[in-house]
């Protein structure tokens, strides 16, 4: 499958974000442009998808989106950006709806959504990516305790945080939007069983109209794939 264009809505588009037109996800809603995505659907902006082979995010056109051949670019009007969080950053600050008013409260959204990519998500990708490269590996036994011990640590902390709130700093933001989506690639781990607000607040995330909208475009991509028979 090479480049392609899905669109949402009816109004003129000017916002154009870029995903995987194979995701190795497989349809769970855990690429990079999940939370662009969500976050644009929470303010209500229409927005383009245009769909990238692994060999289309290589070449030139795309380089000069993204230097690093990643996924997913932003575009609207004569800025693009690049990087996840920078875009829903940007969405939040320029859309209301995902940033509270007072300044103060405003502040602490933000700083959780520094917190949810530099501080909770870091030893979640370290696990995940000893589990895809050295299952193999003679010593990959031994490491795991270790890498499931860092991410119990974060876990433990925010679950404390958190306790029985509905959101992790009053109404939800764009730090919760962040927050759930890192949370979201334990679902399968079982890590999360041992705090069960934590699994409450997965799933509050998770039940956002916003959401599900997301979650549908992305996994169509996917079924899209399947149904095509592209590899």
């Amino acid at each position: 499958m090479g480049n392609g264009m899905w669109r949402r809505g009816r109004l003129s588009l000017t916002i154009t974000i870029t995903a995987f037109a194979q995701s190795p996800d497989r349809g769970r809603g855990l690429a990079r442009d999940m939370s662009v995505r969500w976050a644009l659907e929470e303010v209500g902006q229409p927005h383009a998808v245009r769909l990238l082979s692994f060999a289309a995010m290589k070449e030139a056109d795309h380089l000069a989106l993204q230097p690093f051949g990643q996924i997913p670019t932003y575009e609207d009007g004569d800025l693009t950006l690049f990087e996840s969080g920078a875009i829903v950053f940007h969405i939040a600050q320029r859309y209301m709806g995902l940033l509270p008013d007072d300044e103060g409260a405003r502040a602490r959204a933000i700083n959780w959504m520094f917190a949810a990519l530099n501080t909770v998500e870091p030893p979640i990708l370290q696990r995940e990516g000893a589990m895809l490269t050295e299952r193999d590996k003679p010593w990959h036994a031994e490491r795991l305790p270790m890498l499931d011990g860092q991410v119990h640590d974060r876990l433990a902390a925010l679950a404390c945080r958190l306790g029985d709130a509905t959101w992790i700093d009053g109404a939800f933001s764009a730090g919760d939007l962040l927050l759930v989506n890192v949370l979201r690639r334990l679902t399968t781990s079982g890590l999360l069983a041992a705090h069960p607000n934590l699994l409450a607040y997965v799933a509050r995330g998770e039940g956002r109209p916003a959401f599900q909208r997301a979650f549908a475009d992305q996994l169509a991509v996917f079924i899209g794939t399947e149904q095509s028979g592209q590899p």
